[in-house]
This record gives structure tokens, C-alpha cells and sequence, in this order.
């Protein structure tokens, strides 16, 4: 296959990839189909098995594109807020520690916010796809990639907290932290319209906040929601 055109079917790849990412998150992965995926990338069904081994494999690699978002979103968090941090340079946004305190509280409390709960399709996998991840069946390509996503996102998790200055984090209390998140995000899309879906987000975001300053619900948030 000609260089251009090994580019194009890889530039093609990503493009289902990133529109089933969006879809599964929105509808779940029971309720996308091959033909619907490749027309939310702009592109005919009858190509898809130039891409992919099967409609499993789009769905897997769509739940780790969707983990990665997240992912590459906490990483542009930490780094922005950590700008100047070791160059000894005053920057006016007080130490490093203090940046990294404000890049943790501003992920949870855009996480916990009603934008994202209003806007699964670009939101995170770990909430939007724990159901189906847990009706599949063991050994199935998204199970896998949810476990593998949600180990990343653990990890991510760590790091934001240690450049908030707790240097040593306890993994427990970070899988109990995120586990909240998550069930709490969950549970509010279950009761979107409800006025309880509104409490369930704000007693859980002041919960894992504390004493923290976060932003003003569903305010100065990046395009991917949460």
C-alpha cells in the first residue's frame, strides 16, 4: 500500500475510534452499530473490516481512546498548573504545592460538575461504560480495556495528588476517592431532571473537596467534559 495511502487508512482508523468514543459513551456499546460508527466518522461500513477484527475490537479500542482523554486531560491540568514550579520564578499563583492543590481540586470539581454529567459523550469511560464493562463476560476486549483504563486512571490520579503536595498517596484512599466520583457521576445521570441528581453532585463535591477552593460548578472547563 502506498505511504499517502497507509496514512489515510490510519487517519481513517482514528476517526472511527474517536466517533465511537463518543457514541458508546452516550448510548452505551450494546446500542452502537458498525454502520452508525463509520457514519459518525464520515466513512461507508463496507471499509470497517479494513480497520478493525470486529465490531469488539472497535468498542475496546473506543473505550481506551475514551480513558486516554481523560488521561491526557489530568496530565494538561497538572503541567499547566505547575508552570514555573522549579524555576524559582514568582509567578504571582503562590508555590508549587499550592498549584498543585488547585489542578487536583479544579479536576474534581469539574468532574462532579453538571456539565459533565450533561455531556457523557465527551466525559469520562470509567462512569459512562461501567455497566457494560460489567455485563460482559470475562475475557471480553472491553473488560479488559476498562480495567486497563481505570489502572491508568488510578495512576493519573496519584500523580495529580502528589503534585498537590501529599507525597506519599495511599492507593486506598485514592480507589475510595475515585470510586465516589465515579458512582456519584453515575447515579446523577440516573436521576437527571430529578432535583435529587443535583444534590447527589454537590454534597459529593463537597465532600472530596474539604476545605479546598474549586470552581464555580460547570465553569472554566475544557471541551471534555469533567
Amino acid at each position: 500500500m502506498p505511504r499517502a495511502s497507509r496514512a489515510e487508512a490510519e487517519r481513517h482508523r482514528e476517526q472511527v475510534i474517536a466517533a465511537t468514543a463518543k457514541l458508546v459513551r452516550t448510548h452505551g456499546a450494546d446500542k452502537v452499530s458498525v454502520p452508525q460508527a463509520m457514519a459518525a466518522a464520515g466513512l461507508t461500513h463496507g471499509g470497517f473490516y479494513r480497520h478493525f477484527a470486529s465490531k469488539d475490537d472497535l468498542i475496546a479500542q473506543a473505550c481506551s481512546a475514551a480513558f486516554a482523554e481523560r488521561l491526557a486531560a489530568m496530565e494538561d491540568l497538572a503541567e499547566g498548573e505547575d508552570t514555573g514550579a522549579d524555576t524559582g520564578e514568582d509567578t504571582g499563583q503562590g508555590t508549587g504545592e499550592d498549584r498543585g492543590r488547585d489542578a487536583r481540586a479544579a479536576f474534581l470539581a469539574t468532574y462532579l460538575s453538571t456539565l459533565h454529567r450533561d455531556n457523557p459523550a465527551l466525559g469520562c469511560a470509567a462512569a459512562a461504560l461501567a455497566v457494560d464493562a460489567a455485563r460482559a463476560e470475562p475475557g471480553d476486549p472491553l473488560r479488559r480495556a476498562y480495567a486497563d483504563g481505570m489502572r491508568n486512571l488510578v495512576d493519573g490520579m496519584e500523580r495529580l495528588t502528589r503534585k498537590s503536595g501529599d507525597t506519599s498517596p495511599d492507593e486506598g484512599t485514592i480507589l475510595v476517592e475515585l470510586s465516589t466520583m465515579i458512582g456519584a457521576l453515575v447515579l446523577s445521570r440516573a436521576c437527571a431532571g430529578d432535583d435529587l441528581s443535583d444534590r447527589i453532585l454537590t454534597a459529593v463535591r463537597d465532600h472530596v473537596l474539604g476545605d479546598d477552593e474549586h470552581t464555580p460548578d460547570g465553569k472554566g472547563t475544557s471541551e471534555t467534559a469533567g
